[in-house]
């Protein structure tokens, strides 16, 4: 996509709106319009860019993506691959239990973007994604990573004073 036409359109209402203020005016708008232009364009790529986002959001299966070119903006479409992702194992297969989960908002939303780029549930995301960290194989639990369980023995945490 050519942004030229769109930074021409501005420049000349630039000089349409600066015209009654005489040559002066108009010679000071030209040079404003031609000094405006990077910026211009960096705001309607940024435009593009969001637009692509929210549209790769709403879509089940295909992302749109913003390429630069030189001086110019391609929209691609991309789809995912067609097969179907498998649904998680429960663990035990019994019944279902209610959980109430805490998180960052920052992380929330992220969490809400991925599952609605996969098309499925913030919970069916959530459930496939615990599934998937606790069945595992050979990965321990974090804490045991980590070190930082506060009761492994090898580090002690806390105040003391003299």
């Amino acid at each position: 996509m050519d942004l030229t036409p769109y930074l021409e359109m501005l420049r000349a209402d630039l000089a349409a709106a600066a015209a009654p203020g005489g040559p002066d005016t108009q010679r000071a708008a030209d040079m404003l319009g031609y000094a405006l232009e990077a910026s211009a364009r960096l705001a309607l790529l940024e435009a593009l860019s969001d637009a692509a986002a929210e549209i790769t959001t709403r879509l089940h299966g295909a992302g749109v993506e913003v390429r630069l070119r030189g001086r110019e903006a391609d929209l691609v479409v991309t789809e995912a691959a067609a097969e179907p992702m498998p649904e998680p194992p429960l663990l035990d297969g019994g019944d279902l239990a209610r959980l109430t989960l805490r998180m960052p908002e920052a992380l929330k939303n992220h969490v809400e973007q991925a599952a609605a780029a996969e098309g499925i549930s913030v919970n069916a995301w959530l459930v496939r994604a615990v599934t998937a960290a606790a069945t595992q194989p050979g990965a321990p639990p974090r804490s045991e990573r980590s070190g930082r369980s506060g009761r492994s023995g090898k580090r002690i945490t806390g105040f003391a004073q003299a």
